[in-house]
């Protein structure tokens, strides 16, 4: 018997019995849907916990931290500061891409009757071009000239030193109207001398300190975003880091750097010792193994990795939960199908008979029960995707979007391979569940089937 007359016949034998297929169906349609919907809430919460965790960095960076301190080594001992040969042995490790060290500079601003203390990152060009920008360009390689792209929240940084007004961080509304893009700002490097010139300090108890040189700088860009929307890097100003070495140097000369650590002597070293360094890697798998080779190098080394690594581990339990949860719907349908399966075969007893006495063979009256049920899943499966969607949308338009309007995203979220898993376990279960009353079927007396009434 051809495959295609089985299955006419099976669609037919079901046809038969509208009701009771009909009633079957849908218990398969809530266990494939209970399944779908439950494993999509823990494949949502797993990717809105990383895209949560990515918003805040890259999964493929890792901050890298010197544990010395500023100042010189203690006890004699060399301190393990970060400089630009520890950055080429970071370079040579395995799976890095990239390292970028990490200049900062506390600088003093004004702009009109406004001035704000504001973090000056001196970084790569590999790194500024990981910067979105809202408006303007990336500071060009090789310029001698510091060029600035300003934070997007850089903004509630300034206030008038003349007002008692200046809560910018809690009312945005009153935060100062700076130009950044079309008009430049003063920026004051040497802030002790700066403070001990305005309260009236001397260096040598005699001679009043003199107040430094203000420098013009200017903004090439705008990081994306608002001044309410926090980024990655909203609060600090970025510039080419051989362009502020170079600043730094024509500034200060021969004199201590302020936040470069000294030698014993209060000398400064004849090369820059960087406060960070963020280490590219090419991909999220390995980024665990490059931070510990970091670490083993005597730094301290973070990423959002470990975040991540939790909180997957959280969300797997989530969705086996939630899935297993899910699992008992269908296995209900599962019980349903059997028990629709040897119904049919008490009604079809003679006809049964009737076949195996014509010589029908054994495997093809397996067979048809079996595709009976296994149509019978199939059918439970493909709706049960498509209320799976319906379900979906209605949670991610009410339940998600009242109780989770601050965090972007789906709540529920289902992708092919699941829609496809489900309905391939639906027709499964179905053929699982029809099999032994199958079995029953094949093993029916021929003479004893033809004689049942």
């Amino acid at each position: 018997m051809r495959f295609s007359d089985l299955l006419s016949m099976s669609v037919n034998n079901l046809r038969r019995r509208k009701l009771r297929t009909f009633l079957t169906v849908l218990g398969v349609l809530i266990g494939t849907a209970s399944i779908v919907v439950m494993v999509s809430l823990g494949i949502g919460f797993n990717q809105l916990t990383m895209e949560q965790i990515a918003s805040y960095g890259s999964l493929t960076e890792v901050s890298v931290y010197s544990s010395a301190g500023q100042g010189s080594g203690d006890n004699g001992k060399d301190p393990n500061y970060m400089t630009d040969d520890v950055i080429k042995q970071m370079e040579r490790i395995g799976h890095v891409t990239g390292v970028s060290p990490i200049l900062e500079v506390n600088v003093l601003m004004k702009q009109g009757i406004y001035e704000g203390n504001i973090n000056l990152m001196g970084v790569s060009q590999a790194y500024l071009k990981n910067i979105p920008l809202k408006e303007g360009r990336l500071p060009e390689p090789g310029k001698q000239e510091i060029e600035m792209v300003i934070g997007n929240m850089v903004a509630r940084n300034f206030y008038n030193p003349k007002s008692n007004n200046n809560n910018f961080y809690n009312d945005s509304s009153s935060i100062p109207d700076i130009d950044f893009m079309n008009r430049p700002l003063f920026a004051i490097f040497d802030m002790d001398a700066y403070y001990q010139a305005e309260s009236g300090g001397s260096s040598d108890g005699k001679t009043p300190v003199k107040p430094p040189k203000k420098y013009l700088l200017s903004a090439c860009g705008l990081v994306e975003g608002g001044v309410d929307e926090y980024n990655n890097y909203s609060y600090n100003v970025y510039v080419d880091i051989d362009a502020l070495k170079t600043q730094l140097k024509h500034i200060f000369k021969k004199k201590p750097i302020p936040n470069q650590p000294t030698t014993k002597k209060g000398k400064p070293y004849n090369y820059f010792i960087y406060n960070q360094a963020i280490v590219q890697v090419d991909d999220m798998s390995n980024v665990s193994a490059v931070q510990k080779a970091i670490t083993d190098m005597g730094y301290q080394a973070n990423s959002n990795m470990e975040w991540l690594e939790q909180s997957q581990k959280q969300a797997k339990m989530v969705q086996a939960l939630l899935g297993g949860i899910g699992a008992v719907s269908l296995f209900v349908a599962a019980i349903g199908i059997a028990n629709t399966m040897m119904m049919s075969i008490y009604e079809r007893t003679k006809e049964i008979g009737i076949l195996k006495v014509l010589g029908c063979d054994m495997n093809n009256i397996r067979n048809m029960f079996l595709l009976e049920s296994g149509f019978i899943g199939f059918l439970g499966g493909v709706t049960g995707i498509t209320f799976s969607y319906g379900v979906s949308l209605l949670i991610n338009k009410l339940v998600a979007g009242r109780f989770m309007s601050d965090m972007p995203g789906d709540l529920s979220r289902i992708p092919l391979w699941l829609s496809m898993t489900a309905i391939g376990f639906a027709v499964f279960v179905g053929m699982a569940a029809g099999f032994f009353p199958a079995l029953r079927a094949m093993k029916l007396s021929p003479l004893a089937a033809i004689r049942n009434d």
